[in-house]
């Protein structure tokens, strides 16, 4: 990865990154490539020495992951990750279905600063509903399987954060908390700036449907960024962790 943290200016860009993954509409198909893009951004993150802990998973009934968080640690890593959020589009032949037919399938990435103090935001205790479970699901490839997982909902406006990675209920409170504030932030700045283009007259921006990138396996290998126009034609090194033509791509336009 490029050293350019010289155009990271953004107030936050100099923090690590809580990326989470949404699978689509698609069920099985879906929920796979889901997981493809999670262990996508975990190769990315070893290739460049990043440290990636899964904080939260939520695990599919067949195959593959509903939803999943990771926290990306880093010096930047939210600057350099930030242009990930969006939809993100596979199109290839279905190993889910018997007659081999090609599949669309959608995920949604979310990519948030982790704020180093809770406080940053007003989180009053009686606005959280906290309650503690069992993590569940197959195997155990990404988390610790404990009694003490945490899920948080903010009661007002009922965005709900999770965390099941460490051993202590303590711990996973702690993360629960930050990934919630970081949320809470992150729908007051969408706030500002919808009330800043209704405003200004201009449509309400629709960043977090928008389809930012494709990952064509058939009928031709091709990964596009639909923003930059970057394109690589070998669509399984960039699902091994090869994403930096991508990341650079974006942060060079938008600067």
């Amino acid at each position: 990865m490029k050293d350019l943290t010289g155009k990271l200016k953004g107030k936050y860009d100099g923090k690590n990154a809580i990326l989470s993954i949404y699978a689509g509409a698609g069920g099985t198909d879906a929920q796979d490539w889901a997981e493809m893009l999670l262990k996508m951004y975990l190769k990315f993150a070893q290739r460049n020495d990043w440290k990636a802990e899964v904080i939260h998973i939520k695990e599919g009934k067949e195959a593959g992951i509903k939803n999943a968080t990771l926290i990306i640690q880093h010096p930047y890593a939210y600057g350099y990750l930030k242009g990930e959020n969006g939809v993100h589009r596979l199109v290839r032949l279905s190993p889910f279905n018997a007659n081999n037919l090609r599949q669309t399938s959608f995920a949604l990435i979310e990519v948030l600063p982790e704020l180093d103090e809770v406080k940053e935001i007003n989180l009053r205790p009686e606005d959280l509903r906290i309650e503690t479970y069992r993590a569940s699901g197959p195997g155990g490839q990404y988390v610790n399987k404990t009694e003490s997982a945490v899920r948080i909902t903010h009661l007002s406006t009922g965005l709900v954060a999770a965390c099941q990675s460490g051993r202590l209920q303590g711990e996973n409170k702690k993360k629960a908390l930050q990934l919630l504030a970081s949320k809470l932030f992150q729908r007051q700045l969408k706030q500002k700036k919808s009330e800043r283009e209704i405003l200004r007259g201009q449509p309400l921006s629709a960043e977090w449907g928008s389809q930012i990138r494709s990952y064509v396996v058939h009928p031709y290998q091709m990964v596009k960024d639909h923003r930059t126009g970057v394109k690589v034609g070998n669509p399984e090194a960039v699902l091994d962790g090869k994403l930096d033509k991508f990341i650079e791509g974006f942060i060079q336009k938008k600067k």
